[in-house]
């Protein structure tokens, strides 16, 4: 499974690109908007610390516009990913900038007929949003496997992106699943390394080796 950062703070994303764990960047017009700074900016900062896909999202409802965005994103950097929302005007754009060789992220999926959609426009990416699916009483892995059974079926190569993850119990689930990419918040991808008896066994071994009086250096 690959790791994306779900987060347009510049510091952390820096952070964890030095780990060699993080795969890749996904930003939204929320997350750009809480760092305060000029959206385009931010977003071509991002791609120059990331190897990996930064998406990128259109703020256009109508086609047209859309392909006018998404032309201003592409220009920033070659691993942009733009992102685009499942609506009907996005699937078009995300078939159009398909056909023109560019990776699209189709966003906000809340059901699987809709990840179908968006596997026959060809998305690179589909971003199912599971922790809103929690929230309001539903069950936002069962969405994540059905997706799952319906892409192998007739082997659709878009890659399922959990989106909205809100804790390590979602990643494990999805990886349990088979999902391509968990993009979470930075706290999260910290959390995942994480375990009571991890920090108790340091404690003792540092406790041991305190005791010893020696040095490494």
């Amino acid at each position: 499974m690959k790791f994306f950062a779900d987060t347009a703070d510049v510091a952390d994303i820096a952070d964890l690109a030095a780990t060699g764990l993080l795969d890749g960047v996904t930003t939204n017009p929320s997350l750009i908007a809480k760092s305060g700074r000029n959206f385009l900016e931010v977003v071509k900062e991002i791609c120059g610390i990331v190897d990996g896909p930064v998406s990128a999202e259109v703020v256009a409802t109508d086609h047209a516009t859309m392909m006018k965005e998404a032309a201003v994103l592409r220009a920033l950097a070659p691993n942009i990913c733009v992102k685009l929302p499942l609506t009907i005007d996005g699937l078009k754009t995300c078939k159009a900038l398909t056909a023109e060789g560019v990776k699209t992220n189709v966003t906000l999926c809340f059901s699987a007929n809709q990840a179908l959609l968006a596997a026959k426009a060809g998305a690179t990416y589909i971003s199912p949003f599971v922790g809103r699916l929690d929230d309001i009483g539903h069950d936002g892995m069962e969405l994540i496997q059905d997706i799952r059974t319906i892409y192998d079926n007739y082997d659709f190569k878009t890659e399922i992106l959990v989106a909205s993850v809100r804790s390590p119990v979602h990643v494990l689930a999805a990886a349990r699943i088979g999902a391509d990419v968990a993009t979470m918040p930075p706290s999260v991808i910290r959390q995942l390394a994480g375990h009571a008896l991890t920090e108790k066994g340091l404690a003792a071994f540092l406790a041991d080796w305190a005791k010893t009086g020696q040095s490494i250096l």
